[in-house]
């Protein structure tokens, strides 16, 4: 990553944060065989932020490496131990860092908020970033907790039993809009999984019905100039993984494809009917594991689908797979309105070679094919949109 690049991007971040933070230990918070620790962040107000973090190992025979993986926490979430066990029992270093400030409170569940509020926290997060627009934006949630990621990314990178070259981020909800942030700022990254979270919020959102993206409010107006993943997310140019729901309640498919689209490495998709949305439910997808097991071991990668075409009623794909395809169905709605409310239907198709043709229901509104393999892996083609007849 170089400042010539940063150039091209509406924020800059200082050269500093590419190097190895002062880090602390935080004894009292460690969990088996996982540590927790501090390091320093950007300054807030003019005082010294730190960030709170989990950082595990797998076991590693000796003078070997491991590839790695940074976990960003949703809205409501903190760093979770559970989700670095997860990594390094599949054979991954993994660190999680708390993006707003935060600790986890060990007396009470971590899953849900209120999180402990450090001493050293800076801005905080999520919809109270909609208020700091009147802020430098050094003084951002968004500046701090891109810097944060950035310098766990090097923590990362440069422990000795971690190949710098085989490391990849993941991100859940709020946590996938900051994937698809840092996707195209930290250049490093082998490659990203977005989950939930994307980008082209003021195209379709929680946060446009709500209000807080009315582009006629001068700070609403600012955070979308500034902090709007539509303009990162050209520069990522690495192989990306998006999963989701059909229904979900704050990023609906529209903006999800407007965001695939938008990068410029290959993508796959992961789209179920009606996805819980929360973080178990999003670290949970063994689509995620097998997508990064491929480029970081090379094992057997998802299905890939290479081919859509629409012609008239019919939906046809090609796709390529090393693993048998035991079940495809086309997956459709009728709906129109709010992309959150409709309700789909699924219908099973046959599989042909490398090759599945659906004829489209009548009055279908949006159709997109999903293909299982042996493992039980999904993957999904892109969303077809059609005017009700």
């Amino acid at each position: 990553m170089t400042s010539r690049h940063q150039a091209q991007l509406p924020v800059q971040w200082p050269e500093s944060v590419w190097e190895v933070p002062q880090m602390i230990p935080a004894d009292d918070y460690d969990r088996p065989g996982v540590q927790a620790f501090y390091f320093v962040n950007e300054p807030y107000h003019g005082r010294e932020t730190r960030v709170f973090g989990f950082l595990g190992l797998p076991y590693l025979a000796e003078g070997t490496q491991c590839p790695g993986m940074v976990l960003i926490h949703g809205g409501g979430g903190t760093a979770f131990d559970e989700w670095v066990r997860l990594w390094n029992q599949r054979g991954y270093a993994a660190i999680a860092i708390d993006l707003c400030g935060n600790r986890p409170d060990k007396e009470c569940s971590r899953h849900v908020p209120p999180h402990l509020r450090d001493a050293y926290s800076g801005p905080e997060g999520w919809n109270a970033s909609f208020q700091q627009m009147d802020e430098p934006v050094t003084e951002h949630w968004q500046y701090h907790a891109v810097a944060a990621l950035i310098r766990a990314h090097t923590i990362l990178a440069s422990l000795p039993e971690v190949d710098a070259g085989r490391i990849g981020v993941t991100g859940i909800s709020w946590g996938g809009y900051m994937t698809s942030l840092i996707m195209g700022i930290d250049q490093r990254y082998l490659t990203a999984v977005p989950v939930y979270g994307c980008g082209f919020l003021t195209q379709n959102s929680c946060w446009r019905d709500d209000g807080l993206l009315n582009a006629e409010d001068s700070r609403a107006k600012r955070w979308i100039e500034l902090w709007e993943p539509s303009h990162y997310l050209p520069s990522a140019r690495i192989p990306s993984l998006w999963v989701s729901g059909t229904n979900d309640f704050a990023y609906p498919l529209d903006a999800l494809q407007l965001s695939y689209r938008a990068v410029s490495g290959p993508v796959s998709l992961a789209i179920e009917v009606e996805r819980p949305h929360s973080h178990v439910d999003g670290w949970s997808p063994q689509e995620i594991h097998v997508f990064m097991d491929a480029l970081a071991f090379k094992r057997a990668p998802l299905p890939f689908i290479h081919r859509q075409v629409l012609e008239g009623d019919r939906l046809m794909l090609e796709f390529d797979s090393v693993r048998p395809i035991m079940r495809a169905k086309l997956v459709y709605t009728r709906a129109s309105g709010q992309w959150q409310d409709r309700k789909y239907n699924s219908q099973e198709l046959k599989v042909e070679a490398n090759r599945v043709e659906a004829q489209l229901p009548r009055n279908t509104t949006v159709a997109f094919i999903n293909l299982y393999d042996d493992r039980g892996c999904c993957v999904s083609s892109p969303h077809i949109e059609r005017s009700q007849t």
